[in-house]
């Protein structure tokens, strides 16, 4: 791998350092919310767009639309990932970030006035460009200007910010009722963010790294042509196979958990999918956390495998042994929410660590959200194994959870990376 010489780095400076974590945990955070939010008004919006058309209320026709919703939200952020993530090596990446948090509110926000399913489907999708490209934007400035010693440490912590804010989504839906007359209020929650993009790009330094790797480049950068060339091609691959695993996992099954909630607990207890959504989402928060430290414990390929392991066995147990909505459904719901986003807190570690800076934001925001591709076609067959199963969530996501199987093999083709510093 070709190198150039090291970015005169500015002295360590503390209020430049966490202006730089600050904005990208928030702009993380607020995108674990808009991705939180929308399982909980997908089915409330579609049964009462079902009663608008005057069809029968059913979760088929729930299951078909979420799997088609979920599906757009992907092919949108693997998109974004390519196209801001590209955006970011060429104007750099604190531009390029406000750009991708300005996207995703304001096409969250206008779900409000969704009155068909494609209408869901639509702004799922280009918020979702902003989403996919506002992971590698962050996680490359955070990884480009703090020392490489706190490295594990932020790479726990950005991964873990999604999810707090799947919890903060949470405890909203816990005391206010997300029901067929209220979800449009609650969409318009997603436009929030906006607001972000104006502190952004007053108070957040570019990344130092980034301005030496365009000045030291000999030839015009093409990102795209070079994490396909000869050099990179293996990790751009191995890296989108690892991605796939995980997102395949969380968004074919684990992203449907608040929804089997609400069927299962049925309009007897509306906040179900709210206290669905904490367990899962104060898990996956720690999962964060310790995905990232165990990556820093032992090797690189041992953690993920580990991880592996875990979602596979916690999964089998919630979706083949558990049929009400109880304690132990919440329970398990935790502990599947922390192994199966362990790998968040994993990734941001682990896929820096495969692409120089000049590349780094194309080639990671490529790899994960090409995974997204594949993850939509999981969740597609999410919707289309609950209609063979005659609605059941928990039949369809005890099959699409066996994607951990391919995960415990596949990690040992990946390169070891510890203890190594980022390539430049």
């Amino acid at each position: 791998m070709s190198s150039v010489p090291a970015a005169p780095s500015a002295p360590p400076n503390n209020k430049r350092l966490f202006a730089v974590l600050a904005a990208a945990f928030l702009g993380w955070m607020f995108d674990g919310m808009e991705m939180g939010l929308f399982p909980l008004i997908a089915r409330p919006a579609l049964l009462q767009m079902q009663q608008a058309h005057g069809l029968t209320l059913n979760d088929a026709f729930v299951a078909q639309w979420m799997g088609y919703a979920t599906a757009a939200f992907l092919f949108g952020a693997a998109g974004g990932g390519v196209i801001f993530g590209w955006l970011g090596d060429k104007i750099g990446r604190v531009r390029a970030m406000a750009a991708s948090i300005l996207v995703y509110s304001v096409f969250t926000g206008l779900i409000y006035f969704a009155s068909e399913p494609w209408h869901l489907c639509a702004s799922r999708f280009v918020a979702a460009l902003g989403m996919g490209g506002e992971w590698s934007l962050g996680i490359a400035l955070v990884m480009e200007v703090w020392p490489e010693k706190h490295r594990p440490l932020m790479a726990g912590v950005i991964g873990a910010a999604a999810n707090v804010g799947f919890a903060l989504i949470a405890v909203f839906a816990i005391f206010f009722k997300v029901t067929i007359d209220s979800w449009r209020w609650v969409a318009l929650i997603g436009a929030a963010p906006a607001l972000l993009t104006f502190v952004v790009r007053l108070f957040v330094p570019e990344s130092e790294k980034w301005h030496a790797a365009v000045k030291s480049s000999p030839t015009k950068i093409r990102p795209l042509t070079e994490i396909f060339g000869p050099k990179l091609w293996k990790h751009t691959l191995i890296a989108t196979a690892l991605s796939s695993v995980a997102l395949i996992g969380t968004w074919g099954s684990v992203q449907w958990l608040p929804l089997w909630a609400d069927k299962m607990a049925g309009v007897a207890d509306p906040s179900a999918k709210g206290w669905t959504g904490m367990a899962s989402g104060i898990g996956a928060i720690m999962g964060c956390l310790l995905g990232a430290y165990v990556g820093r414990w032992v090797s690189r390929r041992v953690a993920y495998f580990l991880m592996c392991l875990g979602s596979l066995i916690t999964c089998a147990v919630l979706f083949r042994g558990i049929d009400t909505y109880g304690p132990s459904f919440l329970a398990l719901t935790f502990l599947v929410g922390a192994f199966t986003a362990a790998f968040y807190g994993w990734l941001p570690l682990y896929l820096p660590e495969l692409f120089p800076t000049r590349v780094r934001a194309t080639g990671q925001g490529l790899s994960y959200n090409a995974g997204r591709i594949l993850a939509a076609v999981g969740a597609l067959q999410m919707g289309a194994l609950m209609q063979s199963f005659d609605g059941s969530y928990a039949k369809a996501g005890a099959i699409i959870t066996l994607i951990y199987v391919v995960g415990l093999a596949l990690i040992w083709l990946a390169p070891e990376t510890k203890g190594k510093p980022l390539p430049e």
